[in-house]
This record gives C-alpha cells, structure tokens and sequence, in this order.
C-alpha cells in the first residue's frame, strides 16, 4: 500500500452523529433601489423598524468610512491557458477586487447594475444592519437593470468574509469577491497574507447557471428515490453515510478519501456523469460528504479566477510565516485543501478565531471560510483544491526557490492527512458564548430530493415572495438553537444570516455549516440582531430550488 493510502484520516465528526452538539437539546437605510418587501402582518419586526438602527448604532465605530464602487457588468474573463468566457463580474475581474478594511469602519459601497437583470449584493458572514442585508425583495428591492444602490453599515467583527449577489442563481457566475475586515488588535503574528479564492465553474462554457438550474429542476425521471433521498443511486448516503463519518476518528484511508478513487471520469470532466447531459452529474462519491457529492456537472475549478493549467503563483520567501485567507465561492462543490509539503495551523473558521488546530488538510463546503498558519519551505509547492468525490481539483502554486513547477494534476500526499473537520475545533478565548439554556429551540428537517429537485425545510419548498408565511420567529435576547436535521441523502451547507452561531455547547462560532446525510447539527446564537434574515442551504442550486427559511424578529 503506498504512503498515501497508509496515512490516518481524522475526521472529528462533521455534522456528528449528535453527542456533544446535541446533549443539551431543550424546548421549543435602503438606497436608490427603494423598500423592501414588508411583512403580510405585523408580527415581525421589518428591516425599516427603528430598532434595527438602534441596533447598528450600538456598534462599535472607529469612525472611518472605506468606500468603494462596484459595476456588475457582463464581458469577457480570462480565465488562463487560452480560456475566455463570457460570464458576469463585478469590474470585469475574477474574483471581484479585494475590499479591505478595519473592525470598526463603515463600508460604503455604491452598486452599478451593468447587467440585463436586476442583482444585489449581499455581505457573506457579516453581523450588519438587516436593511443592508442585499436579500431582495425580503430587505431591499432588488437593484434593477441600469440601476443603483448604496449599501452603508459598520463592519464590526474582524475576519475573513466575502460578496456576492442573492438573486436566482447570480452566485454561480462570476460576481463575488473577497471581504476582508482586518483586527486594529491582531493577536496573530505573521509576515504575509495570501487571500485564496475557490470556485467550481460551467458559465460561459457548458452554458449558464440558469440553464443547470432548469436542467436540475426537470428531475429524474429514471431512478426510484430512496425515502427523502436523493434518487440518484448512492450508496453511502442516509444514516450509514451519517454513522460511517462518525466512527472514522483514526481509521486509515480508503478507496475514495483522496476525491478521485472509486469514482470513474477524468479531471475536468467530472465523476461518473451522463455524458448526455451537459449539467447533471452522476456517481460523485465521497465518504467525507456520507456519500453523494455534488449535483452539478462543472467543466473547470478554479483558484484566485485561474484553470490549473494557467495558476495562479503566489511568491513568497522561505521561513516566512503565510496566513492563508481560504474561500468557497462555489455553487455545488466542497474543495478539500492542501499545500504540498507544508503542514497547517487552523487559526480561525468563518471569520472568528478557535484554538490552533493542526491540519493537513481541510475541508470547506459552499460559504465556508477558513484561516490557517504555515511556515513556507524552499522551492515550488502545489496549492490543490480537489473537488471533493468529483475527479478533479484546483491549483495554484508556491513559489519560494528554484524548482521546476508541479503538473496541473498534482495531488500531494497532505490530501489524505489529517483532516480536522468543524466540529473537531474549539473556540478560541473571547469568542465562546456564554452558558446559557436555549429559550427557543427551532427543529428543522431538511428536506426534498434530486427525482423531484424539491429541496426544502420541514418539506415547504421556500417561496420567497412570500417570505413570511411560515417564519421561524425569535425575540431580541433570546438564547436561540436552531437544530437541523438532514433527512436527505445529500450534504447541505447551511448558513445562517445576520448571526454567527456557535456549534453545541463547546464547538466553534461559525455561519456556515455542512451537515451531512442523517446527522443533526444544534446551532447556538443570541438574538441580539433583530430584523428578518435567511438561513438556507448554500449549495445554490438546492437554495434556489427551495431550501431556505425565514428567521424573523418577533415585534
């Protein structure tokens, strides 16, 4: 057996089979744009109520404004190696240009809609003011065609964040960006930063996101689905996936844990596909994911907005310590990551800080973000993203010495390291909410299958027009646990708006969670942002498709 298959695979219990999150379960101003949608009733507390400008004036302020200008535009993006596209992007650039600023500073940002359809933005991970959440129509309208609008808030928690639109299926072009609000108290030391975005990609070159939405939405006419499945054959996904995942602590690698073994396809082209079907993939597997790994067929993976033939070089020097910045910008696709020849220092998971966790590899699910610490050796080492169970990966390189650069195709052994997965970290001094008996307990079934592409929550497929009619409702100072419980036969990245939570009683503070095929995952915050936000999956497809819900503030 080669080294890579001998390594030890830790996977501390993604979406865990419930012990430890679950032992404590109890109890039940806009721009040009114009107003959001309001409220049928008067329940729930609207993004115009005066209490979400209270809330944004208890923020604290340094007292900058950052500006920038944002045009969504469509055009041509190289993407490397002689790949030109026709997609959509803020500015023409791929990822949109770094916003940078300080805790505490107000962003004013002044959005262009360049494009032949009405967009937005929304501030992935922030705590802000709901009215600037860029949810249409829920907090504002969405900016029209031609049209304008200003988005002005506090950014108040440090971290690594990101934009992107929240309208149809915007995401899985190219409109999104890195975020970056810096700690004028940073406890880290380090010499430099690498901010590493990654992304699957179909537009402009299968067709559009649009097109594999439709595509999706038609089902599957030829498979039986399973009871709240998936429909699509797998066989590791329900509660064998969920068990499999928790019981693999220390156990040696399998066939199947380097994303590329036990799936057939080659890179770029996907894993197991209908080769009939330019959209719809079939047979990715995964056992980090319990089983299916994703629904869309994706000819390219790109790092920092370059195809692996053409990547991205960072240049550093040996013995500097890195911060690496890590994005899932994806639509459909968790990317396990990697620096050959270097081990990690997690340092943070969705922008807040946990114990320095060792890793040699980690795993992100649509929206999730991850910081981590490495001391850079001599020479050229392959950044890999591999698309996990899809048969193919990103890249992008290290350069600190000579050496002749890897193949496109690397895959270091680090891939199949220790991998210490959401609910392995701890949060890290400060950040720990405080104990406290949950005063609400939402329980959420995720739910809806790939046969009939009705993906929802508690088996309502999210409309959302009509927002608020099935809202789950909290008051201001309640301790809140939103427990989900996946009764699916795929994984779901759920993201929570307005609010990071905390996982269970011990785990760490995050907005973006995956929770794999029969687990339940408890989510822990305090009510203390009212106005109404989404929680919906990630995964855009399945989002827009239905799976989403509406937290409101009751009145």
């Amino acid at each position: 057996m080669n080294t890579i298959h001998r390594r030890s695979v830790l996977l501390a219990g993604l979406g865990a089979a419930g012990a430890g999150l679950l032992s404590a379960c109890s109890g039940d101003t806009p721009g040009s744009a114009g107003k959001p949608h309001q409220p049928s009733g008067s329940a729930l507390l609207s993004p115009s109520d005066p209490a979400v400008a209270a809330a944004e004036q208890q923020r604290h302020r340094s007292g900058r404004e950052h500006r920038v200008k944002l045009t969504a535009t469509a055009g041509p993006i190289d993407l490397g190696a002689g790949k030109t596209v026709r997609t959509w992007s803020f500015d023409g650039r791929l990822p949109g240009k770094e916003i940078r600023l300080t805790a505490g500073d107000t962003l004013v940002a002044d959005l262009a809609n360049h494009l032949p359809q009405s967009t937005s933005v929304h501030w992935h991970g922030l705590a802000l003011r709901n009215d600037m959440d860029g949810v249409p129509p829920v907090t504002q309208r969405a900016v029209a065609a031609g049209g304008s609008f200003g988005y002005r808030f506090v950014a108040e928690t440090p971290g690594t964040y990101w934009f992107h639109p929240h309208v149809g299926v915007q995401l899985d072009r190219g409109l999104y960006g890195p975020l970056i609000v810096e700690d004028p108290h940073e406890p880290l030391r380090y010499d430099d930063e690498w901010v590493v975005v990654l992304d699957d990609w179909l537009d402009g070159v299968t067709g559009t996101p649009d097109q594999a939405l439709a595509a999706l939405q038609r089902g599957m006419d030829h498979d039986s689905p399973s009871p709240g499945g998936s429909g699509k054959g797998n066989a590791h996904g329900g509660q064998d996936g969920m068990q499999g995942m928790g019981g693999m602590q220390g156990m040696e690698a399998m066939p199947g844990m380097d994303g590329t073994a036990g799936t057939t396809g080659t890179p770029g082209t996907g894993a197991g596909m209908d080769m009939d079907d330019p959209f719809m993939l079939m047979g990715a597997s995964s056992r980090l994911l319990g089983g299916d790994a994703g629904d869309v067929k994706y000819p390219h993976f790109l790092v920092n907005g370059r195809v692996p033939d053409a990547p991205e070089t960072y240049q550093g020097k040996p013995g500097r310590r890195l911060r690496l910045r890590i994005i899932n910008a994806g639509g459909d696709t968790a990317f396990r990551v990697a620096l050959g020849g270097h081990r990690m220092t997690v340092t943070h998971t969705d922008g807040y800080p946990v114990a320095h966790e060792p890793a040699d590899a980690l795993l992100l699910g649509p929206g999730e973000r991850y910081d981590a610490l490495v001391t850079l050796g001599d020479g050229v080492f392959p950044l890999v993203a591999l698309a996990e169970g899809k048969g193919a990966a990103g890249l992008a390189l290290v350069r600190t010495g000579s050496g002749r650069a890897p193949s496109a195709t690397v895959r270091p052994e680090e891939l199949n390291g220790r991998i210490p997965t959401a609910t392995a970290l701890r949060p890290a001094d400060g950040v720990r909410l405080k104990a406290r008996q949950p005063d609400v307990t939402h329980r959420i079934a995720l739910t809806g299958g790939m046969t009939r592409y009705d993906w929802g929550l508690d088996g309502r497929r999210f409309d959302m027009n009509d927002a608020d009619a099935h809202p789950y409702t909290v008051r201001s100072g309640q301790r809140v646990r939103l427990e989900f419980r996946n009764t699916t036969d795929m994984w779901h990245p759920m993201h929570l708006h307005g609010h990071t939570f905390q996982l269970g009683r011990s785990g760490p503070r995050k907005d973006t969670v995956i929770v794999l095929p029969g687990a339940t995952v408890a989510c822990d915050f305090d009510a203390d942002n009212p106005g109404q936000w989404l929680m919906h999956c990630h995964n855009a497809y399945h989002g827009e498709s239905g799976m989403m819900g509406l937290l409101g503030y009751r009145a």
